[in-house]
C-alpha cells in the first residue's frame, strides 16, 4: 500500500510546493523542444508548460473516474480501458495545447520522452544523478 505523507510544517510545505513547480518546469524543456521541433517557431514554452500540467490533471481525471465507474461493471479489466482513455485525453490536452493533429500531438509526445531519456543518460554521465523511475519500460 502506497502512503503520501504530506509535510505539515509551513517551511516544509513551501520548499515541496517549490519542489513541485521546479520539477513541473523541467519536465516541460523536452515538450518545449518537442514541440519547437514538430510545429516550429510557433511552440512556446507556455505551451508546453500547459500541456504537461493539463495533461497530468487530465489524465488522473479520466483514469481514475473511468477506472472507478466502469471496474463496478466489468471488473479489473476496466484499468486498461482506463489507461487507454486516459492516454487519449492526455493527447488530446496536448493537441489543444499546441493546436495541432492528432499525430502531431502523438509526435511531440514520443519525441519530448526520447529528449528526457538523453537528458537522463546525461545527467547520470555527468553528475551520476538521474530522473525518478517514472519511464514505462
Amino acid at each position: 500500500m502506497v502512503t503520501l505523507n504530506f509535510p505539515t510544517d509551513p517551511l516544509d510545505l513551501v520548499i515541496y510546493l517549490l519542489g513541485l513547480v521546479v520539477l513541473w518546469i523541467v519536465v516541460s524543456v523536452p515538450v518545449y523542444f518537442a514541440g519547437r521541433a514538430i510545429k516550429g517557431r510557433e511552440a512556446s514554452f507556455g505551451e508546453a508548460m500547459g500541456a504537461t500540467l493539463g495533461g497530468v490533471v487530465v489524465y488522473y481525471i479520466v483514469y481514475f473516474l473511468v477506472a472507478i465507474l466502469l471496474g463496478a461493471v466489468i471488473g479489473s479489466g476496466a484499468s486498461v480501458v482506463a489507461l487507454l482513455l486516459g492516454f487519449l485525453a492526455w493527447l488530446g490536452v496536448f493537441r489543444a495545447a499546441f493546436h495541432t493533429s492528432w499525430l502531431r500531438a502523438l509526435a511531440i509526445v514520443v519525441l519530448a520522452w526520447l529528449i528526457l531519456i538523453v537528458i537522463d543518460f546525461l545527467l547520470v554521465a555527468a553528475f551520476g544523478v538521474r530522473f525518478p523511475d517514472f519511464f514505462p519500460f
